[in-house]
């Protein structure tokens, strides 16, 4: 499975309902697990970014999921393909 990095912040309307930002992250469980993917951890943070989630899956229910999050316009993300330390030594491996 791949893991993704999603860097999070609240738009503006998700900065009003702040308050139901817990019960908004316990949908989104839902969804996501109906999508097949597994979240690894997700923390609120302070600084740049408002949230940060690990999940791992397709790259499809990935897409699907950010798509939906999205059209609800609560948050924007920026999302990162990770790879673990194995799997950068097999893409390093093929390199001549």
């Amino acid at each position: 499975m791949a893991t993704f990095i999603s860097l999070i912040n609240f738009t503006e309307q998700g900065m009003r309902n702040i308050k139901e930002s817990p019960e908004r992250y316990e949908a989104f469980q839902v969804m996501a697990e109906k999508l097949g993917l597994k979240i690894k951890c997700v923390y609120y943070t302070v600084g740049h970014y408002d949230m940060v989630l690990v999940v791992e899956g397709s790259d499809e229910a990935a897409t699907a999921m950010l798509i939906q999050v999205g059209l609800l316009g609560d948050a924007r993300s920026q999302t990162l393909r990770g790879f673990s330390v194995d799997e950068m030594k097999a893409i390093i491996s093929v390199i001549p």
